[in-house]
């Protein structure tokens, strides 16, 4: 489950195939959607598997190599191109809608990833926010399968929503959401 949900929540070799946005529109930075600092905290409720539960996550440590790790053994890092775990850009500059990048997390496993919309209003138990970006990721699991993953962050807060769904043909199976009911920002 730990892991299930580490893999839920983020989503690191990564290029990028193309942008929506002019060199000269000013755009925000993919860092302040998800804050990295010491001692930030979500509380999210999980449903998986028909099960409900409430899972804390914290951020821990700065490791030598600038990556945060968090208390889930996730470790993340905001760089000039976005904010990325150990394998995959969870969220890549710039933040504009239609910006679209593909990460290659394993031989087998290739994520495509796009900004579906831009300083949307978003809401979860734990609040509402102004300014939301989300992003869609899907990842074919075999011929005719597809896992997509609908994540809305909020600036300054992080990860608020997230949906995972399998498509299979023309049916779409819901097998995961991840939704926020606490946020504490670093101290």
């Amino acid at each position: 489950m730990k892991r299930l949900l580490v893999m839920l929540c983020v989503s690191a070799c990564a290029t990028t195939s193309g942008t929506a946005t002019k060199p000269s529109e000013k755009t925000p930075d993919a860092a302040i959607f998800y804050p990295l600092g010491l001692g930030t905290a979500w509380s999210y409720e999980v449903k998986l598997l028909g099960e409900t539960r409430q899972v804390d996550v914290k951020m821990l440590k700065k490791n030598d190599d600038g990556y945060v790790e968090d208390s889930m053994g996730a470790k993340l890092l905001a760089d000039t191109y976005g904010v990325r775990d150990e394998k995959r850009y969870l969220l890549r500059n710039p933040i504009a809608a239609g910006n679209k990048w593909t990460n290659v997390v394993s031989v087998s496993s290739v994520e495509t990833y796009e900004i579906l919309a831009v300083n949307q209003p978003c809401e979860a138990p734990g609040g509402s926010w102004e300014g939301c970006v989300v992003v869609e990721s899907r990842n074919r699991v075999k011929e005719g399968t597809t896992l997509v993953n609908e994540v809305t962050f909020a600036p300054g807060v992080g990860i608020v929503r997230l949906s995972t769904v399998l498509e299979a043909g023309d049916r779409q199976i819901r097998q995961s959401t991840l939704s926020l009911l606490k946020f504490t920002p670093a101290n």
